[in-house]
């Protein structure tokens, strides 16, 4: 009898087009959305997890409401919904916390900008009330923006929940965590060394600093000619303000000079140096003696801290000379050329010669940065207080336990080196900013009274600080501050601390650890269990995203060409978590067509198994159970490297089982057993099989590609969830 060919079966018309991810993604998210399967308490409610079921919780990394999103952001919310996807399927109680940053330094730098270009007014023209109000407007338009972009890629976020670090409770939260802080006597107003931004006339933190490597001029000379020690410098200007020569303890050239003074007229400024000891000078650098100026280098102040010398500042806010004589009311640049062509006048120049040096610069203005003294806002990291665990240490002990010790786990060696060389090196945390934009720090002055608390004080004549907090402190609360601390909540009690937490490793020190500090005095707890820190996505040629390179790459536009599932396949496979990502559009390009091969997949295997039931398997033919054998065994690989999060590993093998095992081998084997004239036990055998298969794929693959999966799933007549995204996780062969 002739072979009459495979049997036909009906298939959805849909499956006789391709996969067309514009029309499907919009309509999925939104029946997403309005299923409530987002929120863990819904999931519960309609009995896809157990009230008593584990808890897996993260919170988004805030994205900034000065922008778009950015392709480092979609690989960040790929990455960590692909893990809350696959903890939900697995029936755990699964919370993905969605949220903004206000960024106040970037924020308020951008509406100054726009205001002066369009109106030439600053912001003292407008007024702290009219600026901050404009502010705030701007960032609400960008907000919209940036939910609707995160919407685009597939993050199953419980909106309920979304949180902005200035909205009512995170303020509330804020303002408590400063008042018992500084109740502790853990928060102190004082001089001390800042990182000064003179464009943008504030204060940043040292990891807000970027460094740029630059050709500068080492200058080689001496104060006077009757001066005893050469010494050698990049920045002549600050010269002027020299108290101390410095050297090495140990160095022999010196010895004779040590505890001796000097007075000298350096560039018409009267100067007077003390020679001390530090055992940080390096007596390989220049002539291993360092000029000492407290009041404009981080170092030096600690040298004069240590050996109590006066601390003259000679350069203000506007980077500009203090002192009398020639170089008053100099730029700095302008300065450091008349203090070399004096020392030349004077002979005293002894070495002049170009080297390479990173500068230190804004990461928000540009500007080079100005350490200057000024009176500040601090935490004091070293200062050891009562913790709610009952254990008397420091800010930095309990840094560094948490990750010693286990408690958080840090994995990657390199980062948690980094991390304990960050803590070991840690200076107090300034937390004030001179801008307008932000929670401004609750603290008030009357003659010589301060108050410090959540609400103005009662009487007359009181004057609030007109700084902000850093925008930093408020983020350093995320982990709980958006579970509804300071009130003691069912979401505070259930998911904290955080299951993980994986941002860039540009912010280990700027938020992680500042997350573990704040957790661990406000409520004893770490934040979260694990943090695995990813790498930064570059250009195809390894360069970074720059707007000067215009090499630029809008995910958004990635996702309106080739659909959401393929550019977040084409982040999380290849590159391990820590690794920098090459970004190449032609990989995202093949990870569509992967889309259109699924989509082709099911077609084939609906119209062959059209009325199979999965509950009710046949006896398998051989051949069909070691096919499902092996797909089991590819259940516990995959599921093994989601828990350990190697996601890029999971990946790889989903897409290469999926094209090159399940379509190119077992399909085309299976062809002639789904003829008419095929023996009937084995067709069904080979039925069922396909249909198993078909369906746990799709479930494997769901964390990576929601959106076609889901799409698929929705056709197929044998599922055993009414929606992909709460279905069960494949059992493997050793469950």
């Amino acid at each position: 009898m002739p072979n009459r060919g495979i049997m036909a079966r009906m298939v959805p018309e849909i499956f006789n087009k391709p996969y067309d991810s514009k029309k499907a993604e919009e309509d999925i998210y939104r029946r997403w959305e309005e299923s409530g399967f987002f929120n863990p308490d819904e999931c519960v409610k309609q009995g896809i997890c157990k009230p008593d079921a584990e808890t897996f919780t993260v919170v988004l990394p805030p994205v900034n409401v000065t922008g778009i999103l950015h392709v480092g952001h979609a690989y960040e919310d790929s990455l960590q919904d692909a893990a809350i996807r696959f903890q939900r399927m697995r029936g755990k109680r699964t919370l993905f916390v969605p949220g903004t940053d206000s960024a106040a330094i970037a924020t308020q730098a951008r509406v100054e900008k726009n205001i002066y270009k369009e109106e030439g007014k600053s912001r003292h023209d407008l007024g702290r009330e009219e600026l901050v109000r404009r502010v705030t407007e701007f960032a609400a338009s960008s907000e919209g923006t940036i939910l609707s972009q995160v919407r685009r890629m597939g993050a199953s976020l419980d909106w309920s929940r979304y949180a902005y670090t200035l909205d009512e409770k995170r303020t509330k939260a804020v303002m408590t965590a400063f008042v018992r802080m500084f109740d502790a006597g853990l928060i102190y107003r004082g001089n001390r060394i800042v990182n000064w931004d003179p464009k943008g006339q504030t204060t940043i933190s040292d990891d807000e600093v970027v460094y740029e490597e630059r050709t500068a001029k080492l200058y080689t000379f001496r104060y006077s000619k009757d001066f005893p020690i050469a010494i050698s410098t990049t920045r002549l200007e600050t010269k002027v303000g020299d108290v101390a020569v410095a050297v090495h303890p140990d160095d022999a050239r010196y010895q004779e000079y040590v505890g001796k003074e000097y007075d000298a007229v350096f560039c018409d400024v009267p100067i007077h140096v003390k020679i001390v000891t530090d055992r940080n000078v390096d007596p390989e650098f220049g002539t291993g003696a360092l000029g000492v100026t407290p009041a404009h280098s981080h170092t030096d102040w600690e040298i004069a801290e240590a050996n109590d010398l006066p601390r003259p500042q000679v350069i203000n806010e506007y980077a500009k000379m203090t002192v009398k004589g020639r170089l008053n009311d100099l730029k700095v640049s302008d300065a450091r050329e008349a203090v070399a062509e004096w020392l030349r006048a004077e002979s005293l120049l002894e070495k002049e010669e170009d080297i390479q040096q990173n500068v230190s610069t804004s990461e928000r203005t540009g500007a080079i940065i100005e350490p200057l003294p000024k009176l500040q806002w601090w935490i004091d990291v070293r200062k050891e207080v009562l913790f709610p665990t009952g254990e008397t240490l420091s800010l930095k002990d309990w840094m560094r336990r948490a990750v010693e010790r286990g408690d958080v786990e840090m994995p990657q060696e390199n980062f948690r080196k980094s991390y304990f060389h960050w803590i070991d090196n840690l200076r107090d945390w300034c937390i004030s900013r001179q801008i307008w934009f932000g929670h401004r720090i609750p603290v008030w002055y009357r003659n010589d009274e301060i108050y410090a608390g959540l609400t103005t004080p009662e009487g007359d004549g009181w004057e609030q600080d007109a700084d902000v907090l850093d925008t930093w402190f408020s983020s350093a609360l995320w982990t709980f501050s958006t579970l509804g601390w300071p009130e003691e909540t069912h979401d505070l009690a259930t998911f904290h601390p955080n299951a993980f937490m994986s941002p860039g490793y540009e912010i280990l020190n700027l938020w992680v650890s500042r997350m573990i500090l704040m957790s661990g005095f406000l409520l004893g707890q770490i934040p979260f269990k694990t943090v695995l820190i990813h790498g930064l996505v570059r250009a195809k040629d390894g360069r970074k995203f720059s707007k000067s390179l215009n090499n630029g790459v809008d995910p958004i536009d990635m996702v309106d060409k080739y659909g959401a599932d393929a550019l977040r396949m084409g982040l999380l496979i290849g590159s391990a978590i820590g690794s920098d990502i090459k970004f190449d559009e032609q990989r995202i390009k093949g990870y569509s067509k992967f889309s259109n091969k699924l989509w082709n997949i099911t077609r084939f295997v609906l119209g062959a198994t059209e009325d199979v039931d999965l509950s009710k398997q046949p006896t398998l033919h051989a051949d069909d159970a070691q096919r499902i054998s092996e797909f089991e065994a590819l259940v516990a690989e995959v599921t093994a490297d989601m828990d350990a999060y190697r996601l890029y590993l999971a990946g790889e093998k989903l897409y290469h089982y999926a094209w090159h095992t399940f379509a190119d081998i077992i399909i085309e084997g299976c062809k002639e057993h789904l003829t008419e004239t095929a023996d009937p036990e084995r067709s069904a055998s080979t039925r069922w099989m396909l249909a198993y298969l078909l369906t746990n794929t799709l479930k494997l693959l769901h964390p990576f590609m929601p959106f076609v999966t889901e799409a698929i799933w929705g056709h197929l007549p044998y599922k055993n969830a009414d929606m992909l995204m709460v279905a069960p996780w494949p059992a493997s062969a050793s469950q």
